[in-house]
């Protein structure tokens, strides 16, 4: 009996300590949970209450938003789709201002790799067929000091150091509003003008128009001030020497000009001159030979002759090369002692060989597309006529042909911006003297 007593009464007290091990335990994580609870009320983890804030937010929302709440929610999507829009037109600007330059870039490339397999040293002459001359000649090494204040100017208004450059004076500031107006409109960036005179300069400054106003010079003041469109024109070959020596290249533009595109993106800038042509034709415009009879010479009536019609020399693109600073000067130095047509003297120079008493100029050249650099010969008497052609968009429109300027460069513009398809119907092919 005893025996059984003290073993029951062993397994009871067994029994008795595992159950308050178990109780000891179940106190313990007890006491341990209030301290985590307290120490961590977030949990042991750590949590996101800005998360489950967005997420309550979202649900109160959908769940408890106002009939108010919606549309106001509606504008703030629209403005962010507007604010979006706004971006990638952004964007769109930059890749392109970075696709022209890396076409720039790869353009200059390739001419100063043609300059350095040129100028390095002497070569043999390759197979039949494949020799090239040299074509871009090398630019000058920029001098600042020959216009401090008009280089701090160009350092801002260009770009990839060239800009479109027109001289003006109060005779033409009705066409000179035309000209900035549509180069504005076209989203061209790099363009001066040079005032002749206060009144020009007042009027661009007042038009946020990049100007440039040179220092009194008794010679060029004398004929900006009261000299026609021919005077004035004769000017800008001594003036255009600074913008070379300062190493920019430069766009030379008449204000009898519509922009309809940017031309910079239309240049190939392998030559030292790049001019729009007088020619209406691929003949007249690019060359042709013309064949003079003289029938007294009997077997050898027939001689033949190299044509082509001049440059003009209202627009122009022109490098910072020594053979085109040494074409300013020769131009402006006849200009200075003959009384002679600029446009006549430019071409003289550019393209008269040499001969006995005489050194012609050594400078390279190159005619614009005439459909893209168009003249008014060619837009009045041939395009506006022809379905196909008429919808085609130049470059830009010289109206050089014709005296009537200011009212036909408002027509231009009514026909190619405003799509105004009579706007050029009323005007004769040529003027009326």
């Amino acid at each position: 009996m005893v025996g059984r007593r003290d073993g029951s009464l062993m397994r009871y007290n067994v029994q008795w300590i595992r159950r308050s091990r178990i109780t000891v335990a179940i106190a313990i994580g007890i006491l341990l949970g209030c301290v985590f609870a307290f120490l961590f009320p977030h949990g042991f983890f750590g949590s996101y209450p800005q998360i489950h804030g967005r997420r309550a937010g979202k649900a109160s929302f959908q769940v408890g938003s106002s009939p108010c709440e919606l549309p106001e929610r509606i504008n703030m999507l629209k403005s962010e789709s507007v604010s979006l829009s706004q971006k990638n037109s952004e964007l769109e600007k930059q890749l392109r201002e970075l696709t022209e330059k890396l076409r720039f870039a790869e353009q200059a490339k390739d001419q100063a790799e043609k300059q350095v397999e040129v100028l390095g040293g002497k070569h043999k002459a390759g197979p039949l067929g494949t020799v090239k001359s040299l074509r871009t000649n090398p630019t000058v090494v920029p001098d600042e000091s020959v216009n401090p204040r008009l280089a701090m100017i160009l350092e801002k208004v260009a770009v990839q150091r060239e800009l479109i450059v027109a001289l003006a004076n109060s005779n033409v500031k009705e066409m000179l509003e035309v000209w900035f107006t549509n180069i504005k409109r076209v989203g061209i960036p790099n363009y001066l003008v040079v005032a002749l005179d206060d009144k020009i300069a007042n009027f661009c400054n007042s038009k946020d128009v990049p100007v440039y106003k040179r220092d009194p010079d008794e010679v060029i003041d004398s004929v900006a001030k009261t000299g026609g469109n021919h005077a004035v024109s004769g000017l800008k070959f001594r003036i255009l020497r600074e913008f070379l020596q300062l190493g920019y290249s430069v766009l030379l533009s008449d204000v009898d000009i519509v922009y309809l595109q940017n031309p910079f993106n239309h240049l190939y800038r392998d030559s030292d001159v790049e001019s729009m042509t007088d020619g209406h034709n691929n003949m007249t415009a690019y060359g042709y030979n013309d064949v003079f009879d003289e029938p007294a010479m009997g077997w050898a009536r027939y001689a033949h002759t190299m044509r082509i019609w001049v440059f003009n020399s209202g627009f122009f693109y022109i490098r910072p090369t020594i053979p085109s600073i040494e074409l300013l000067d020769r131009v402006a130095g006849r200009l200075s002692r003959e009384n002679a047509w600029d446009q006549a003297v430019f071409n003289e120079e550019l393209f008269f060989p040499s001969h006995p008493g005489y050194d012609g100029l050594h400078a390279s050249k190159r005619t614009m597309d005439f459909y893209l650099f168009m003249n008014s010969k060619v837009l009045f008497k041939t395009v506006r006529k022809d379905k196909k052609l008429s919808k085609f968009k130049p470059v830009i429109i010289h109206v050089n042909y014709h005296p009537d300027k200011l009212s036909r460069m408002i027509a231009v513009v009514d026909f190619y911006v405003n799509r105004d398809l009579n706007a050029l119907k009323r005007f004769p092919d040529g003027s009326d003297w």
